[in-house]
């Protein structure tokens, strides 16, 4: 089966091409990754077909898309899920959306067996963090959740962490392990079972875990004569 994955959920605009087969882990046919949190829009789809053009496929090979549908800002999330949807329903394939973190803690699992359980964070700006705890064998403990580095540190000790991976991970202490950003093949394997079992995808839904800063106005007052 061949896949199209996307990211967007973190500065990374990430689309590759992944086989996927019964017989073992995913693998990367063809890859663009471009670093530029301000171009998800321009940068996106000349990646799809770059990565398109290195696997030596069409657009009407692939057979399903997996998208990253965040913890992420805004704008950049909805850039990756919009043109996944978009490609899903020109093409006719199913469209899964996976959490991003799920997808970095994938591929650290697939690159290593572990002895204990790993921290996976991106940053969320604002001084914070999207972070979610996996076991080692990459199922998800606990997240995901946004807050703070400093009152993340103060869980630390308690979660049985013995790896990290993502950004702004340093500063936990762990030994460091892994992408920064989600890899078509972390993506994919999350969605490995669904998409081999020719399951149909659930709604596909962004992880903000923030409100909107903006809000419709709110009733002008009136002002008195």
């Amino acid at each position: 089966m061949l896949v199209l994955a996307l990211d967007t959920a973190t500065p990374a605009v990430t689309a590759g091409v992944v086989r996927l087969t019964p017989e073992g882990p995913p693998t990367a046919l063809g890859t663009r990754v471009v670093h530029d949190a301000r171009k998800h829009g321009e940068l996106l789809m000349p990646g799809v077909l770059a990565a398109c053009a290195e696997a030596g496929v069409t657009l009407r090979d692939l057979e399903a898309v997996v998208v990253g549908a965040g913890p992420g800002p805004f704008t950049g999330l909805r850039v990756g899920m919009v043109t996944a949807a978009a490609l899903g329903d020109a093409l006719g394939i199913p469209v899964h959306g996976v959490c991003s973190l799920d997808a970095i803690a994938a591929e650290v699992v697939v690159e290593a067996r572990l002895d204990g359980n790993l921290l996976v964070t991106t940053d969320a700006r604002r001084r914070e963090v999207y972070w979610a705890a996996y076991e080692a064998e990459g199922r998800r403990l606990t997240g995901p959740t946004v807050e703070r580095p400093e009152a993340l540190a103060e869980r630390v000790p308690g979660l049985g962490l013995v790896a990290a991976a993502g950004a702004l991970v340093e500063q936990f202490g762990l030994p460091v392990r892994g992408p920064e950003a989600p890899t078509p093949r972390g993506l994919v394997a999350v969605a490995a079972d669904l998409l081999l079992a020719g399951k149909e995808p659930g709604l596909l839904e962004p992880l903000y875990l923030r409100r909107p800063d903006a809000v419709p106005p709110g009733e002008r007052k009136r002002v008195s004569t």
